[in-house]
């Protein structure tokens, strides 16, 4: 008990409590539950996608494009709805793009040899590029009521449908990470891939999956997007990217790979968004709240630094 308060989910919870503490005590209104559930809605699609992305750079690579395949996604479900397609075939299409995304980072990285920065880099700016195509500088909406209804109003009572998907999409892959055979390969991967493949692990269809699912997970946010927002345009989700990462390492998850976990994940998740929820009643500008989330991700690099130069220094010292 005593290691795990000690750790760095430790630390992260213990700056929950007393940014939750802080919060309620300054704005009575933090605590409502319609403010509790906005504080959800507002970055929904981030926090989906944060959870994906950490099997990814626990893998040792990284998706650069995530916010982009956002943005194609929900742009392709807007230029095929306005030309008449049906929305549920629009839905299905756009959940395949998606996937098909997803298997164009894979194959280059896994089987041309590319570093997953260069590749996400590429695809950041051609799936940016793809929707802006699309929709060039309009924007269109007038999604039918029930899309709408998905990202703007409750479905269970006051909790609306995005929050569920992502509290089971959590469940999910914590199971995933945390008990199964996929799970452990993804850390052994990230560790050492040559220690992996020595020991017979087919790493090259590992992260193949692991950056289909990041694409199908990432489009699949774009359409809640959509449907939160009730419109698209060529900028939707436009530096969405930088979030996801930040609050993933924020969460722990070493960006060399091999470490981190979900829960660590979750906590930065619920820290960033009452932080800026809470920033945001007391009407603190937005370019001061990204200072701060800036200076958090800045620390969640430098201070596991600073603990594990601490913790092998009296063995140096010993030896």
């Amino acid at each position: 008990m005593i290691k795990r308060l000690q750790s760095w989910e430790g630390l992260l919870a213990a700056v929950l409590v007393v940014i939750f503490a802080f919060n309620a005590l300054m704005t009575p209104e933090f605590l409502g539950i319609g403010n509790q559930i906005n504080l959800f809605q507002l970055s929904i699609e981030k926090i989906i996608v944060a959870l994906v992305m950490t099997l990814i750079i626990i893998n040792a690579e990284i998706d650069l494009s995530v916010g982009s395949m956002m943005g194609l996604s929900a742009c392709a479900f807007g230029y095929l709805f306005q030309n008449g397609i049906a929305p549920p075939v629009a839905i299905a299409v756009c959940l395949g793009i998606g996937v098909l995304g997803g298997a164009v980072n894979g194959w280059f990285i896994t089987r041309v040899g590319l570093p997953s920065l260069v590749v996400t880099l590429a695809t950041l700016i051609g799936f940016r590029g793809l929707a802006r195509v699309m929709v060039e500088d309009r924007g269109i909406g007038d999604f039918p009521d029930w899309f709408d209804a998905l990202g703007q109003k409750g479905l269970l009572g006051p909790i609306p449908f995005a929050l569920i998907a992502f509290v089971l999409l959590f469940a999910v892959i914590y199971v995933v990470l945390e008990r199964s055979g996929f799970g452990r390969k993804t850390y052994v991967i990230g560790s050492n891939r040559d220690v992996a493949e020595f020991a017979g692990i087919d790493t090259a269809r590992h992260k193949m999956i692991l950056f289909i699912a990041s694409g199908a997970v990432s489009a699949f946010a774009g359409l809640l997007y959509a449907a939160r927002v009730g419109a698209v345009r060529g900028d939707v989700a436009l530096g969405f990217e930088l979030d996801v990462i930040t609050i993933v390492l924020l969460g722990g998850v070493s960006i060399f790979g091999g470490k981190g976990t979900l829960v660590g994940t979750l906590l930065s998740v619920l820290i960033v968004l009452n932080l800026r929820n809470g920033m945001a009643l007391l009407n603190i500008t937005g370019h001061i709240q990204t200072g701060v989330i800036g200076l958090l991700l800045i620390a969640s690099v430098v201070v596991p630094r600073i603990r594990l130069t601490r913790a092998k220094a009296p063995k140096e010292a010993s030896a």
